[in-house]
């Protein structure tokens, strides 16, 4: 072996496990597991990846470890997380202690970062006020408003308007947070960053060039400083302008269209009978003025009232002023005036600058003259010079959360040690769940009961689906529970029971979907019998309903004919009532067929029984329920040794990598079944009980002897008490006289 073997071989690091659930799981105790945690093959870790939410861990310390921010934790961000917590702290197993709070002490400041981290956790103490404290918390960490409340710079590039000294820059600030909106300081304040000054900046230059163009086109301003009025006021009457020219255009062309143009009678009076105003709509639909063929707008008398005003602003505004008064407007007018108007309506749209014209634009070429943008993003440039610094404070964050949820995570990731210890609940595990007796630990939040129940129903546990609210608040819920421990003759679809979440709050559940499996072996055992009396039930139940059914119907039907018979006819003497039939015909046979195969099946097996010896027949109708039950039951125990938490977290988003049992022991212990406390009193006299005769008790004790008699009977113990038959004794016969043979058709006697 060479040298480089050797020093490997003696560098591997040695690992313990302790084996729960059907298989192996790693041990995690000391520092030096945590570091080498890479090196632990990934066949052996129980998870592979989990989701950041819909679990019983601070999200926010499952987001830290998420670096890809995909909402799922898997192997390489853990190890990664692990490692770089250990090397910031002197002794990593501090971090298998789980404190709420780290000790400055324990930071590894002979690193780099390590210094980095020890004097950001100071800094953030003092600004807190605490600038003697030994431990910072995770609370101290989180409120980064109260971190950088006194501080001017924090790295984060956005600087509010108290970052400047110059009034005029000030200024300038608060114009951009006007125009542009803010973005909030890691102190809480508003700010602004280089994307906002730039932008802002960009949008000053443009309004301000685009008002140059105004300055420098006389045609832009027709009207002067009226040019603006002027054009609101074409632009507000150029529909019906537009339209009244064209009907009169059309009126030229066929006389005949005219009364069409200028709307018919009947369409007047739909809307006269009704308080009319000038600004009424239907007042406004109707043209302009009236029409004719060739004839000018009038511009005052014989208007459509309800745009009488527009046109005075029209005349006032925009005629008047540039093509000269008068009274009337023809078409060839309208063209010039809209002419005159095309250079500023062109440069209008064009428009630049927009978010800044509530400055006005002096403002605006005051601070495009002025030093400002240099001195902002000078600011900004000093404030993300601390970058580095205001980052070790968010590592500081990242570091205590580690200090305190680490441990916890690979306990229920690397390892499910917090599961099957069964001292603390997993970070899966929602609540408890007490319905029929029964409390359920195994319960997990589910969003869709459906698909969550595709994949869960393979792993062979009895699972109930849970629809959970509470009244007070209007809040909703969705888990499932796993029932391991009694039976489900008395769960179904639509009962109640009370959920109990991590924080003890109480839930209303309903259950709503159920996936059947064998929960425990004493109800493999009664199945095939329940099974039996359900199946008669339903049939018997069946019949009697049809039968119910159709002797309603034919009441129906004679009720019917009764009232539908001829009244003139006399009433014939009223026949006796048929006896009432509860029961057909059919449902009697059915009846009788059930019967008859059942009776038929128990005679044959009496007729076998009875043959035997009577001490005998007790233990072979113990014999025969064994062979109806075997079966049952051995399927029941091979279904309960597979039950697996794999498929159950799987249909959560989680990726178990092994095989996670629940056997009869353990799930057990995750469904507590109501029992008396320990010392209770009870009194067994109920007032309401049934009577129960004596003679059930007194058969049973009559077979159980019965038994016991012929088995000690037919072992031979009683033959020892028995008496023995005395000899044969020998006849004597007289001399001379043979003895008389025995007949050959006789036996000897």
């Amino acid at each position: 072996m060479d040298s480089a073997s050797a020093s490997a071989k003696t560098s591997r690091h040695h690992w313990r496990f302790f084996r729960a659930g059907g298989f192996d799981q790693v041990r995690l105790d000391s520092g030096a597991d945590l570091l080498n945690l890479d090196k632990l093959d990934q066949k052996l870790w129980v998870a592979l990846a989990c989701p950041t939410s819909g679990l019983d861990f601070d999200s926010r310390t499952l987001s830290l470890i998420d670096t890809d921010k995909d909402g799922r934790v898997r192997v390489p961000e853990l190890i990664a997380a692990t490692r770089w917590a250990c090397l910031c702290l002197k002794n990593p197993s501090d971090l298998l202690a789980g404190s709420p709070a780290l000790n400055l002490a324990s930071i590894n400041d002979t690193l780099p970062e390590g210094k980095q981290l020890l004097a950001s956790a100071r800094q953030i103490l003092s600004n807190l006020g605490k600038k003697d404290a030994a431990t910072i918390s995770v609370e101290e960490t989180t409120d980064t408003v109260k971190i950088f409340a006194q501080t001017t710079f924090n790295g984060d590039g956005i600087i509010p308007v108290e970052a400047a000294q110059d009034p005029s820059v000030k200024g300038v600030i608060a114009d951009i947070l006007a125009t542009h909106g803010s973005e909030v300081d890691r102190s809480g304040k508003p700010g602004v960053s280089q994307a906002k000054v730039d932008a802002f900046f960009a949008d000053a230059q443009a309004f301000s060039d685009w008002q140059a163009k105004n300055e420098a086109d006389a045609t832009i301003r027709p009207a002067g400083d009226g040019t603006a009025a002027a054009a609101a006021a074409v632009a507000a009457l150029r529909g019906k302008i537009n339209d009244y020219f064209t009907r009169c255009r059309l009126a030229a062309f066929d006389p005949r269209a005219i009364n069409a143009l200028n709307r018919e009678e009947k369409e007047y009076l739909a809307f006269t009978a009704k308080d009319l105003t000038s600004t009424s709509a239907e007042i406004a639909a109707l043209p302009l003025a009236r029409v004719e063929a060739g004839k000018a707008l009038p511009l005052s008398a014989g208007l459509n009232p309800a745009w009488s005003a527009a046109v005075s602003a029209l005349v006032t505004t925009a005629i008047t002023p540039l093509i000269g008064a008068r009274g009337e407007l023809t078409e060839a007018d309208w063209g010039v005036l809209q002419g005159k108007l095309a250079p500023y309506e062109a440069w209008s749209a064009a428009k630049a600058g927009a978010s800044v014209e509530k400055l006005g634009l002096a403002r605006v070429r005051e601070i495009l003259a002025g030093k400002s943008r240099e001195a902002i993003t000078g600011l900004i440039a000093q404030d993300k010079a601390l970058e580095a610094e205001a980052g070790a404070i968010a590592a500081v964050e990242k570091l205590v959360r580690l200090n305190r949820d680490l441990s916890r995570l690979l306990h229920n990731f690397v390892s499910f040690r917090d599961f099957y210890g069964r001292k603390e609940k997993a970070i899966f595990q929602a609540g408890t769940l007490y319905l029929d007796q029964r409390s359920c630990d195994l319960c997990l939040a589910v969003e869709d009961a459906g698909r969550h129940a595709s994949m869960a129903g393979l792993a062979g546990t009895y699972l109930a689906y849970c629809d959970c609210i509470r009244k007070a608040t209007g809040e909703k819920r969705q888990i499932v529970a796993a029932f391991t421990g009694g039976d489900s003759e008395n769960l179904m679809v639509g009962r109640n029971g009370v959920f109990y979440d991590r924080k003890g709050q109480d839930w209303d559940a309903t259950i709503t979907k159920i996936i059947d499996n064998p929960i425990s072996i004493r109800q493999a055992f009664f199945s095939p019998y329940k099974k039996l009396v359900r199946m008669i039930e339903e049939q018997v139940a069946k019949r009697a309903a049809a039968a119910d059914a159709s002797v309603d119907a034919k009441l129906a039907e004679a009720a019917k004919a009764t009232a539908e018979a001829d009244k003139s006819k006399p009433a014939a003497p009223a026949a006796a009532p048929a006896p009432a039939k509860n029961i057909d015909a059919g449902t009697l046979a059915a009846l009788g067929l059930i019967m008859s195969s059942l009776l038929g099946a128990l005679g044959t097996v009496m007729v076998f029984v009875l043959g035997r010896p009577l001490w005998q027949i007790p233990l072979l109708l113990l014999a025969m329920a064994l062979a109806i039950s075997t079966p049952s039951v051995i399927m029941a125990y091979l279904k309960l040794r597979k039950r697996n938490l794999g498929p159950i977290l799987d249909a959560n988003g989680w990726a178990v990598n092994a095989k996670a049992k629940i056997n009869v022991p353990f799930g057990g212990s995750l469904t507590q079944i109501a029992t008396l406390p320990e010392g209770a009193e009870r009194d067994l006299v109920d007032p309401f009980a049934e009577k129960q005769s004596p003679w059930p008790k007194a058969i049973v004790t009559a077979i159980v002897l019965l038994v016991i008699y012929g088995a000690l009977r037919e072992g031979g113990f009683f033959k020892l008490f028995e008496s023995k038959p005395a000899p044969a004794q020998a006849v004597e016969v007289p001399a001379g006289k043979a003895p008389t043979p025995a007949s050959p058709a006789e036996p000897a006697k």
